[in-house]
């Protein structure tokens, strides 16, 4: 049988930089945005257009007092100004550092003492009558009622008043690999079939989980209450500025205020009112659109190829009459209620539309609500959504609806960052300046404000929509990946994790500059951003570079002024904080820079051991460590080990994680083939 090309299995690879990931993983995570010209092709008065000249430190603060200057400035193992304290980690989990585990290993690694266990499973039934998984014969229908694939953003939110023993854990969905979830065919209504079970396995799942007591293993917990699963055919609503405009009308919708579905959701955040945000990330690849130069600017593809998802469902053709907006209805921040499984979730256009890795919330001293984003493409931006009105404090119903509408109305910014060091010294190797430390200032640019548009000839709403080009226009500085951006919880300063850029410096491409300071930028480095005053709605900030990563021998990396053994690490992706306000780090990339597979780190933030890194964990072969969550007091972390034995097929499996038995073969749930999964690492 000839099969037409749209109905044809994946991949089709191409060759890609010699950067951090697969060409498989390229291809499907992302759509080989590494392969393609970078979208950012703006003249916006870049880094070093804007610093003619080296800033002061005490210039850069302006008016500031001398106190005060000498808190924001002063190594974080001293207190911010309004803040809680110092972040430190000798109360936190103690463990002995693994070693480096070689990427062709298939194991999940822990440190002695410890073990680990499966917590939840792509393909494990959600609800009492959900069929039992079985990957050889997936079906559309099975796979809304079970848990989906690649998972990414994980909490795990303990229940009130259950002493421990009962929680509610949220996790994303970002992307499938259908070579290794099905067996090869040529029959076509099997391959449609097969895409709408792709379909079904994007998205996110909430469920409900037990234990015996507080530092043991969960279990998931089939047919309870808050059990549910969101997927591309879950109506959302829209709110904010954008909702009902005519950029968000489609044939399907009218009105321009119900979407359906959500998709390539990332990381994420769990908001102090208990909702669960997530971020639509790499949702261009999944269209064929116009040649516009709005389409071209988020990466959107002019010809058909990829997932094909249009032969089953025709929005995903937005070249068609009728669905050339569908595009604009993706790359939003969503919101959810795990307490509420028939709530409606909310797609926030307030926060601006481009390539969200996550949204992370921090509650300012005047009860308003900040969250902080990061547009995950190369030379793209840090973005901050300042809310327009307070948080209403408690626990109440009422209390927690009110709160939901926070993120619908507010202030969009974009950062740009400029270096206090002479151009000449900024090198491109990633050896320090004279002044022994990548650092400087920053101001958030306004997008939006005060419910009216900053950026000339755009209205709010195309703004809101064409968030890339709003940006482009004011002049905000490009990035090296910024993907995961979250506020600790002790000390108040941001970090963000910029995974890489291997176009850095090359060609036509932006050189370096301090905040970006390496030539073709392979291992990443991590942003640590403090707050005017530790105000997270200033418009001002001083930052420095925490880590620029990579094997500690190599020359060209920076371990925060720690000049003690350290854990190889690069490509950082996802960053969280235990309740010592140590940062943690997983990582995404390893395996193709340092011949490693990927890990979790944890690296200190105070003191004498600032910037020491520590490997806590690593993850199986070809695996990517995803949704880090530490509970430190409880004795647990948990991570999401996200596409594993990604490089297999279906005759050819690379992992066989997390179950581990014979290859092929299936037996009470139990799977001879890699699954996705979220893992509880606790003591033995």
């Amino acid at each position: 049988m000839t099969i037409a090309p749209e109905n044809r299995r994946m991949l089709s690879l191409v060759p890609h930089a010699r950067g951090k990931r697969s060409a498989v993983t390229c291809e499907l995570k992302c759509g080989n945005a590494c392969a393609h010209p970078a979208p950012n092709t703006s003249e916006n008065g870049y880094f070093r257009d804007i610093a003619s000249a080296a800033f002061s430190r005490r210039r850069m603060l302006g008016g500031v007092g001398g106190g005060a200057l000498a808190v924001a400035l002063s190594p974080a193992g001293q207190a911010v100004a309004g803040g809680r304290g110092s972040a430190h980690h000798g109360a936190g989990l103690r463990f002995t550092p693994i070693a480096p585990v070689p990427a062709d290993v298939d194991d999940l690694t822990v440190p002695k003492g410890w073990t680990w266990t499966p917590v939840i499973r792509w393909g494990d039934p959600l609800f009492r009558h959900t069929p039992e998984f079985d990957p050889e014969h997936q079906t559309e229908a099975a796979q809304r009622q079970q848990v989906g694939y690649n998972c990414d953003y994980l909490d795990i939110i303990e229940r009130k008043g259950s002493g421990g023993r009962r929680a509610v854990a949220v996790l994303n969905h970002e992307y499938t690999n259908e070579n290794i979830m099905f067996p090869p065919t040529d029959d076509e209504q099997t391959l449609a079939e097969q895409k709408r079970v792709a379909m079904a396995a994007h998205g996110l799942t909430v469920v409900e989980l037990r234990r015996s007591g507080r530092g043991r293993p969960w279990s998931m917990v089939r047919g309870a209450r808050l059990n549910r699963r969101i997927h591309l055919q879950t109506e959302f609503a829209v709110d904010g500025p954008a909702a009902g405009h005519p950029l968000l009308r489609t044939q399907d919708d009218p009105l321009g205020r119900r979407i359906l579905g959500t998709q390539n959701n990332c990381s994420g955040g769990t908001t102090p009112w208990g909702t669960v945000l997530s971020g639509e990330e790499n949702f261009n690849q999944y269209f064929v659109a116009n040649d516009t130069p709005e389409n071209k600017r988020y990466g959107i593809p002019t010809t058909a190829g990829g997932r094909a998802w249009w032969t089953v469902d025709p929005r995903f053709d937005a070249r068609q009459p009728g669905y050339e907006n569908e595009v604009h209805r993706f790359g939003w921040v969503v919101e959810i209620d795990p307490e509420d499984p028939d709530s409606t979730p909310v797609k926030h256009t307030a926060m601006g539309r481009f390539k969200h890795e996550s949204a992370n919330i921090r509650v300012a001293p005047d009860g308003r609500v900040v969250a902080y984003s990061g547009d995950d493409e190369r030379f793209d931006y840090l973005y901050k959504f300042v809310s327009s009105k307070t948080m209403v404090k408690g626990s109440s119903r009422a209390a927690r609806e009110a709160n939901k509408r926070l993120l619908s109305s507010g202030d969009l910014y974009v950062a740009r960052l400029t270096g206090d060091s002479p151009a000449g010294q900024i090198d491109g190797s990633g050896d320090l300046p004279a002044d022994e430390a990548f650092d400087g200032s920053g101001r958030w640019i306004p997008l939006v404000e005060g419910g009216r548009s900053k950026v000339a000839g755009m209205s709010v709403a195309e703004v809101l929509v064409f968030t890339r080009l709003a940006a482009d226009r004011v002049g905000a500085t490009k990035m090296d990946r910024p993907e995961d951006v979250q506020p600790n919880p002790v000390t108040g300063r941001v970090y963000a994790a910029l995974t890489n850029n291997t176009n850095r410096g090359v060609g036509s491409n932006p050189g370096v500059d301090e905040a970006n300071p390496r030539v073709t930028n392979r291992e990443g480095h991590v942003l640590e951003l403090t707050e005017h005053r530790n105000d997270p709605t200033s418009t001002r900030f001083a930052w420095t570079l925490l880590l620029v990563c990579g094997d500690p021998s190599s020359a060209g990396t920076y371990f925060g002024g720690y000049d003690g053994p350290v854990s190889p690490i690069s490509c950082p992706d996802n960053v969280a904080f235990d309740s010592t306000g140590a940062l943690w780090i997983s990582t995404d990339g390893q395996p193709g820079t340092l011949g490693l597979n990927d890990a979790l780190h944890r690296v200190t933030l105070s003191g004498r051991q600032r910037g020491k890194v520590e490997q806590f964990l690593a993850v199986p072969r070809e695996a990517e460590t995803c949704g880090p969550v530490v509970h430190d007091r409880d004795g647990s972390v948990f991570v999401a080990v996200q596409h594993p034995g990604e490089e297999g097929s279906w005759a050819d499996q690379h992992s066989y994680f997390p179950d581990y038995v014979a290859p092929g073969t299936l037996s009470r749930g139990r799977w001879g083939g890699p699954r996705p999964s979220v893992v509880q690492v606790h003591r033995a």
